[in-house]
């Protein structure tokens, strides 16, 4: 059977059709998948967009327009085939979003993204007021800027008029469900990223509902990733090609990359490197404990997906390459060669909190810092420092994994930035001592929501293998390089970002 990245062509492809929908911090995207799990030849589309920022902490999208997005997305799908029969209709977008509504479904606030960290005092006041290890162990979150609870009490404190006026919470896939179809609900993964749900009741969490001041009414029913959602005839009529389909809550894209990664359970950690990363395992139930510097979503009645996030792989990368004029006319710069480059002691030591720390730490105001720098410093230095900085993260964040999951059996890496600067790799397999397969498919969040709906539509259909390639090992000869620079790594955050959390 060919791999799971080559497209098929349509009268090759197996029934029933999935239309996969993402949407991501840097773009949205459609394409048809068949039942095996292989995209469909010519049916995948993009339109990109952008989170507007500020240096003040603000990361927030318009919600219609990404409704729109998505509905010039289905259009693309459904009109490159027609006549096809779509059987379900899946989609996941970037965790822990916040969009108020009013009574009738129109939104009061933007899409507010899980980078948005202007609620960094509310976070200080829930530290102050709560038990953060005991809602850890019941919600498997940190309490932290990325969550909800304290991104409401923000907004209860500086816009206390449009708060009054909202009559319901929704995250930003909720809300594209409610205005397509008139009917929306909140999927299990993506009530677990928003820090309020209970990890092993699948429950909201009261004690943190009464936090941050949001009545359960306001929230959306939870929902297991197989149940469907009713399309009240508007969806159907303007999109003939999808009348009959199931709709399916929406999931988080970390559940969705990793099981589009081929990470389905516990023997393979995903380390993801888009925009943001991270590095989690799939497993059976609910872990007893979770590490601190961990979280633990629960995303259906029986897996829970455990690991840390990075708010910023690729976009370091791109503010790198801006920033440095990486790719200035008569002298780019070798980024392949500065991370295939023997480790070096002068390199700087860089702790890449461009948006704010998520794991292992959680000082969610953290910026970036970058330290041991001299008159002689160069680009191609603090290129290479920057990624060794991104990799350290993900070595802190294996350590904690194996307390939950064990040795690592194997561990494949996919996203944007293994996709443009696979090289890399060869650096975060010396910083986790151990070997790093890539999984050079593209699309892999995608492709795992299309997947997680085809567990239901078609259950029994065996699924294409996933596109892997390059497996990068660990140098020996670099492993006191690597040992040496955690350790320093270590005390530049404890001197600098720790006493601010």
């Amino acid at each position: 059977m060919p791999k799971s990245g080559t497209a098929v062509e349509l009268d090759r492809a197996h029934e029933p059709f999935v239309l996969a929908l993402d949407v991501g911090s840097t773009a949205s995207r459609g394409g048809l998948y068949d039942a095996a799990g292989r995209p469909v030849h010519g049916v995948r589309h993009k339109i990109p967009h952008r989170f507007t920022s500020a240096a003040d902490g603000t990361s927030e999208i318009d919600p219609d327009l990404v409704v729109n997005e998505i509905s010039q997305l289905i259009t693309a799908v459904t009109s490159c085939r027609p006549g096809v029969r779509v059987a379900g209709v899946a989609l996941d977008t970037f965790a822990s979003s916040l969009i108020g509504v009013d009574a009738a479904g129109t939104a009061l606030t933007p899409c507010y993204t899980y980078a948005d960290s202007r609620c960094a005092p509310q976070l200080a006041q829930l530290r102050a007021e709560l038990d953060e290890g005991a809602v850890h162990d019941r919600t498997g979150a940190r309490l932290h800027t990325s969550y909800l609870p304290a991104r409401v009490r923000w907004l209860r404190e500086s816009a206390a008029d449009v708060f009054a006026r909202v009559t319901r919470w929704l995250s930003i896939g909720e809300y594209v469900h409610l205005r397509l179809l008139g009917d929306t609900a909140i999927g299990t993964s993506t009530a677990a990223w928003t820090g309020m749900l209970d990890r092993r009741t699948g429950r909201w969490d009261q004690p943190m509902l009464d936090a941050a001041g949001i009545d359960p009414g306001q929230l959306s029913e939870i929902r297991e990733p197989g149940w469907s959602l009713h399309d009240d005839g508007r969806a159907a009529r303007r999109w003939p090609g999808v009348a009959g389909s199931a709709w399916f809550p929406v999931v988080a894209d970390g559940f969705a990359s990793n099981v589009g990664a081929g990470a389905a359970d516990e023997s393979t950690i995903a380390a993801a490197a888009a925009t943001s990363g991270a590095m989690r395992v799939l497993v059976s139930g609910n872990p007893e404990a979770v590490p601190a510097g961990l979280w633990c979503y629960r995303v259906d009645a029986s897996r829970s997906l455990v690991g840390g996030a990075l708010s910023d792989v690729g976009r370091l990368v791109t503010w790198l390459q801006e920033t440095l004029a990486v790719d200035r006319p008569g002298a780019p710069l070798d980024t392949e060669a500065v991370m295939l480059a023997a480790p070096k002691s002068d390199t700087p030591l860089v702790l890449p909190y461009l948006t704010g720390e998520r794991s292992t730490g959680w000082v969610g105001d953290a910026r970036a810092v970058f330290a041991e720098i001299s008159v002689d410093t160069a680009a191609p230095q603090l290129f290479r420092g920057a990624l060794e900085g991104v990799a350290m993260i993900y070595a802190r964040v294996a350590r904690e994994l194996q307390q939950v999951a064990g040795p690592a059996r194997r561990i494949v890496a996919s996203g944007r930035v293994t996709n443009d600067l696979p090289a890399w790799l060869q650096v975060l397999a010396d910083a986790l001592g151990a070997p790093v397969e890539h999984v050079t498919m593209k699309r892999t969040t995608l492709h795992g929501t299309a997947l997680i709906a085809l567990e239901t539509i078609a259950p029994d259909v065996s699924r294409a293998p996933v596109d892997t390639g390059t497996t990068y090992e660990p140098t020996a000869g670099n492993a006191p390089y690597y040992r040496t620079l955690q350790e320093r790594s270590q005390a530049l955050y404890d001197a600098v970002i720790a006493p601010s959390a």
